[in-house]
């Protein structure tokens, strides 16, 4: 692809993007008078920020929706301004922030984080414009601002300042350990941060329990509200599907080579395969993720459209039908085995999210693809108590483990016996 057609699809897709999160805001002033979205959104901002809190129920449809579509315009705006590159990841970054703006980022929270990595670029004396991408996705450990600055015992001003100076300090450490620990599992997971901000938020956490800071979990999860955002989202997809045939009346060649790629990380499909293809992989994949949170009876509420954002997100750098549908399938059979409901929050995550193992499947097969979801079900449920509920992309941080383990095991099982003699050849990278 040459330049031109490449600056030309990241245009396109950065619009899109910023389309999709204005159709949030509009959504939001639909549903709700505009003083119940203000209002909704003052709750929210001020929120004890902890995971799974459903913003729906802080905010109400309409706030969680608008708070949703501005952070995510104003990220836009950002990666405009800054003249960062819209590329795979950065699709995947913005849709995600959509997402998790619907449950614990804030237009306060995400700030300091991204700030701290503003920084780091200056010390490094890099252009800030090649870590736009990273400071987005760094915000999954955002709550910690908000519970430090709103929820301890401290004076307002002192839980303000210890978190803007956790969070800042969060930012600048992020690109250096993200780098080290990409790794442990070798672009199996798609959710690099998640697995970061895991790490770094147990640091955290373990530091500030010991002064007696520590929040308690909470919970927050809506229903009754399906047939609404049913409809946002059918709208988004079908928009989506039609944007791909107007880039290109017959991307199913490019599609085509795109199901080909195991998606293993770093893989761009942007780049790689045109903002037609893209597109309608995305468009593909979301409704797959949608028809099977439908299917199980699930709410569609602010975590599960987040999920499903993450799903068409990545669908920019990674996943694609043939890779997700393994994860998934293992996530369904361990919930069918063990003593778990496939409605239950954690076990609707494990599915959506979990679907960042989609590289398991695409490089080893669907059998490992089952094996990996099956084993993040169970990962994903207790994972998640060493950082109390702070790192938004918990199922990042379990999907880690889960390919550090299952992807060095299928890269070794995969490999032809070596005859006495022979020296040993390198294990693939897993």
């Amino acid at each position: 692809m040459n330049s031109t057609t490449g600056r030309r699809d990241q245009q396109t897709l950065l619009l899109i993007i910023a389309a999709t999160a204005l159709a949030f805001v509009l959504f939001g002033f639909l549903v709700d008078t505009p003083e119940q979205v203000v209002r909704g959104i003052g709750d929210i901002v001020f929120a004890r920020d902890l995971v799974i809190t459903d913003f729906v129920g802080v905010g109400g449809l309409g706030g969680a929706f608008v708070q949703a579509g501005l952070v995510t315009l104003v990220a836009c705006l950002v990666f405009r301004l800054t003249g960062a590159p819209v590329n795979g990841d950065a699709v995947a970054c913005l849709l995600l922030l959509l997402g998790t703006a619907m449950y614990g980022k804030t237009l306060l929270n995400i700030w300091p984080i991204i700030a701290g990595v503003a920084l780091y670029a200056v010390v490094r004396g890099d252009r800030f414009a090649d870590y736009v991408s990273t400071a987005f996705f760094a915000t999954a450990l955002s709550p910690i601002f908000s519970v430090l600055a709103f929820t301890t015992t401290l004076p307002v001003w002192a839980g303000i300042a210890l978190g803007v100076s956790t969070s800042v300090l969060i930012g600048f450490v992020v690109p250096p350990v993200a780098r080290r620990l990409f790794h442990t599992h070798a672009g199996y997971s798609l959710y690099n941060m998640g697995f970061v901000a895991g790490v770094i938020g147990a640091v955290i956490v373990a530091v500030y329990q010991t002064f007696g800071l520590g929040p308690q979990p909470e919970m927050a999860w809506t229903s009754g509200h399906n047939t609404a955002i049913l409809i946002l989202l059918t709208i988004c997809l079908v928009a989506m599907l039609v944007a791909a045939f107007v880039c290109d009346r017959s991307p199913w060649g490019a599609y085509a080579r795109l199901l080909r790629n195991d998606g293993r990380a770093p893989s761009d499909f942007l780049a790689d395969y045109g903002a037609a293809a893209v597109l309608l992989n995305i468009a593909v994949i979301g409704a797959l993720a949608t028809g099977y949170v439908l299917v199980i009876g699930a709410p569609l509420n602010g975590p599960v459209v987040a999920g499903i954002l993450s799903v068409i997100g990545f669908g920019a750098c990674g996943k694609h039908a043939l890779n997700i549908v393994p994860i998934v399938v293992g996530v369904v059979l361990a919930g069918l085995l063990k003593p778990l409901e496939l409605t239950d929050p954690g076990m609707i995550w494990a599915a959506l999210f979990g679907t960042c193992l989609a590289p398991i499947s695409g490089r080893f097969g669907p059998q490992w693809g089952v094996v990996a979801g099956f084993l993040h079900a169970s990962t994903a449920q207790v994972t998640g108590v060493l950082v109390i509920g702070l790192n938004l992309y918990g199922n990042g941080f379990a999907a880690g483990l889960v390919a550090a383990v299952v992807a060095p095991v299928a890269a070794f099982l995969a490999q032809p016996r070596r005859t006495p003699g022979t020296t040993d050849e390198p294990v693939p990278a897993a």
